[in-house]
């Protein structure tokens, strides 16, 4: 694919959504079955020591707001842990491995939990594409930790693999990196090459958590039963 087939492809998809109601506001457009992946929001990034700066402190609240629009209106949440090996920061074996507590708190109502030890959440257990397809799921809203590592890389694949893939920016972050000869970004230097990668190569498409919390919730398809 060319990048101006990917640019009239995504193009394409906005003009689409936006005729729609549930996204004439928002310009974005959520599905029925719409699955948020919550990728890897592990105590362990709490770490500062280990992992540097990092950027985006509203991420953690735009990601339990979004995990409460989408368990509120009946839609999928898939969460996701990272499993590094064993001593390390995000080893099973380690407090970090845990998910943070706003996360933990809102467990018990996922509809999948995938164990990864590489970045695509397509490459864990239980087998995230064998599910999605099950459900007859085509929609991913990817949030999480790292914007540019974990996130990207499921996103990337999710594009690949034909989802309709959404990515709220500020519902991630991630920390300055260090590369070949001097080279160094911070984290806001990362997170605008995730968006440009993604976007600009038809991956994926950039939105906002308030977007998408408007778009689900204006159009709230099927309501949690009451308590």
């Amino acid at each position: 694919m060319t990048k101006s087939e990917s640019t009239t492809e995504t193009t394409t998809a906005t003009e689409t959504t936006t005729e729609t109601e549930a996204g004439t506001r928002t310009g974005v457009e959520i599905a029925a079955d719409s699955a948020l992946l919550v990728i890897d929001v592990q105590k362990g990034f709490d770490d500062a020591s280990y992992w540097g700066p990092r950027n985006n402190p509203a991420a953690e609240a735009n990601i339990a707001a979004l995990m409460d629009a989408w368990q509120d209106t009946g839609r999928p949440v898939v969460l996701v842990q990272h499993a590094s090996r064993p001593g390390s920061v995000l080893g099973p074996d380690q407090p970090g491995h845990a998910l943070k507590d706003f996360v933990a708190e809102r467990s018990g109502k996922e509809s999948l939990l995938v164990t990864k030890t590489v970045n695509s959440a397509f490459y864990g257990t239980p087998d995230l594409a064998d599910w999605l397809g099950a459900q007859d799921i085509r929609q991913l809203v990817v949030v999480g930790i790292q914007t540019n590592m974990c996130v990207e890389t499921t996103a990337r694949m999710g594009g690949n693999l034909g989802y309709d893939v959404l990515v709220p920016l500020d519902a991630t972050h991630t920390f300055d990196l260090a590369g070949p000869d001097g080279l160094h970004l911070t984290a806001d230097q990362l997170a605008t090459a995730t968006a440009v990668n993604l976007q600009g190569g038809g991956f994926a498409r950039i939105v906002s958590t308030s977007a998408l919390l408007e778009a689900a919730t204006t159009t709230p398809l099927h309501p949690a039963p009451a308590a």
